[in-house]
């Protein structure tokens, strides 16, 4: 396991100051962590400012929004940056949930606060409020078109709303168990859901219906993620045809992250068993890298990168820290994970 440096969150502001000062720790396992900081000195000529480490640390490039630090001892370095800009105001505690519309221009999330909004990414500004759910909501993400947005709460409702005038234009209803993840197929005619039931379901929207249950796991699904899958992969076949108001389902592969320690891949269509791969704990989050590699992220820190022609032994296993793997998002050629620390 590497060591994992890090720098207190609200560093750029505590560094936005001469004598400013921000707090570094070094931790690797086993060993005792270690203690230090970085201050602020004043400004270069070309106003970047000129930060110094205390002793075991070492600053290295800076720029006006970056700051790279090391610590030789561990052999270990770290970029950190400074956000692009805060919002502040949206909610008023932690937030549970959020995506950006196709475009850009819109933002949606959800916190413990209780409220689900719309807001515009350039500034923060609150668009739209979005009320219907019965206590928290879990997940929202925009469908591709960035005009609708997709929920699902503890309430085991799953509802669409438009962007425009924060109308509920769809609720689904037939889990038994609060809606922990969704995901959308294609352009949006068909919506997953997974549960606290243990089931994973595909919905239709043009008639507000279940389609079916695509894997009943005994078990919590914290998260679940669509592809498509590798053409060597066999993904079984359906017992019966598919309903015409199924679209976009063939040749795809459903990744279930569940509670039971177990990763599991179901094709989309058939509903049939593709793999199971048990990790070291619950599972709570699963991506696509690619139609062949995987990711899925555990409540004890790990990160498995798998195959998923032969799932038999993950290709890598990344552990940072021991806190919880939220969430795993592509991004360009590698990833960016969130942690619960």
């Amino acid at each position: 396991m590497a060591a994992t440096l890090r720098i207190q969150s609200d560093w750029s502001r505590a560094l936005s100051k001469d004598e400013g000062e921000a707090w570094l720790s070094c931790r690797s396992p086993g060993k005792a962590t270690l203690y230090g900081s970085v201050t602020r000195r004043g400004l270069s000529s070309d106003g970047v400012p000129d930060i110094v480490a205390s002793e075991g640390f070492v600053v290295g490039e800076v720029t006006k929004k970056s700051i790279l630090i090391s610590c030789p001892h561990e052999n270990v370095s770290t970029k950190f940056l400074a956000p692009y800009t805060s919002f502040c105001r949206i909610h008023q505690k932690s937030i549970t949930c959020l995506d950006i519309s196709s475009g850009g221009g819109l933002g949606v999330s959800t916190s413990t606060d209780g409220t689900m909004k719309i807001w515009q990414a350039a500034n923060g500004e609150i668009r739209r409020l979005l009320e219907g759910h019965v206590y928290d909501v879990n997940c929202c993400r925009f469908f591709p078109s960035g005009l609708v947005v997709l929920s699902g709460g503890m309430d085991a409702q799953l509802k669409i709303w438009s962007a425009e005038d924060a109308s509920c234009v769809v609720t689904f209803k037939g889990h038994k168990g609060g809606i922990l993840d969704t995901a959308i197929v294609d352009r949006g005619r068909n919506v997953l859901s997974c549960s606290r039931d243990g089931s994973a379901r595909l919905w239709d929207c043009g008639k507000s219906a279940c389609l079916g249950v695509i894997a009943d796991c005994g078990s919590p699904v914290n998260g679940l993620a669509v592809g498509a899958a590798d053409s060597s992969l066999n993904l079984g076949t359906p017992e019966k045809p598919p309903s015409e108001r199924e679209v976009g389902t063939e040749g795809k592969i459903l990744l279930l992250a569940r509670e039971d320690k177990k990763l599991q891949g179901v094709g989309l269509q058939s509903r049939q068993p593709v793999f199971l791969f048990v990790g070291s704990d619950a599972f709570n989050c699963c991506t696509f890298l690619s139609s062949t590699y995987i990711l899925a992220g555990t409540q004890d820190g790990n990160i498995y990168q798998l195959d998923v022609r032969n799932t038999n032994a993950p290709i890598q296993v990344i552990h940072r820290s021991g806190a919880p793997v939220l969430s795993l998002l592509p991004y360009q050629d590698g990833f960016i994970a969130s942690q619960g620390n």
